[in-house]
């Protein structure tokens, strides 16, 4: 197996970050630094970064979290602000969230120690939707959707979305967002490029998995038929 591979599967990092890792020479194997991307890994080897051992788990776990705004995805904050982890019960600490939600948004959250289905979820080359509902101040009109279909400049990177209106007042717009990318507060940054600034942003679905009977704050164990359906669809996806 790959280097990098492993790493991801121990939950370390994602294949590219893990990359990164080895090519700054913080992973050694058996004691010895290894640079070489392309380095195999044997069954007995041993595995460390920054000097800690690293475990393939023994079994995968894999639950959906419905985050509450408030709250960061992170399991600590030096600012000593509130985490999804003072929610998520302390035997479910051990796993890692797929992907991330800002502090002002809400809705679901995969949680796992699946680090290949991590990396599979977050690749920026596999285009996995996440649909969020978004209510925006002021009249958002066709003219908007179609510049978010087409991409517009955000800090040097074009971002783009699929997007429809649900329902429209005055004074607000309801909008259901497709993602495809996972570029930071893209959402937000994409509707303050026409001046109109995000009231709530919450995340309803994520590949197949979506918010269906959570409750804010809450975490439920994803049924093995659920875990199925979604490793298709990404396979779907990556072919």
């Amino acid at each position: 197996m790959r280097l990098n591979k492993y790493i991801a599967m121990c939950g370390c990092a994602s294949r590219r970050g893990a990359d990164e890792l080895i090519e700054a020479g913080r992973v050694k194997v058996n004691g010895e630094t290894v640079t070489l991307l392309g380095f195999e890994v044997r069954v007995r080897d041993k595995v460390s970064v920054d000097g800690k051992n690293l475990h393939p788990p023994k079994h995968f776990d894999y639950y959906k979290f419905y985050k509450p705004s408030g709250y960061i995805t992170t399991a600590n904050d030096e600012k000593g602000r509130k985490t999804i982890y003072d929610l998520i019960p302390k035997e479910l600490h051990h796993l890692k969230p797929v992907g991330r939600l800002d502090k002002d948004s809400s809705g679901l959250i995969i949680l796992t120690n699946d680090g290949e289905l991590i990396q599979k979820l977050t690749h920026p080359s596999v285009k996995i939707p996440k649909i969020y509902r978004v209510t925006a101040e002021g009249k958002v009109e066709l003219k908007h959707l179609e510049e978010f279909a087409k991409g517009i400049k955000i800090e040097g990177k074009t971002a783009y979305c699929d997007s429809q209106i649900l329902e429209q007042t005055n004074k607000e717009t309801l909008l259901e967002i497709t993602l495809y990318q996972g570029l930071n507060r893209q959402i937000r940054k994409m509707f303050d490029y026409f001046g109109f600034a995000v009231v709530h942003l919450k995340r309803i679905r994520h590949a197949t998995i979506d918010t269906e009977g959570l409750k804010k704050g809450q975490v439920k164990l994803l049924k093995g038929k659920q875990v199925k359906e979604l490793m298709r669809y990404l396979d779907k996806c990556s072919t």
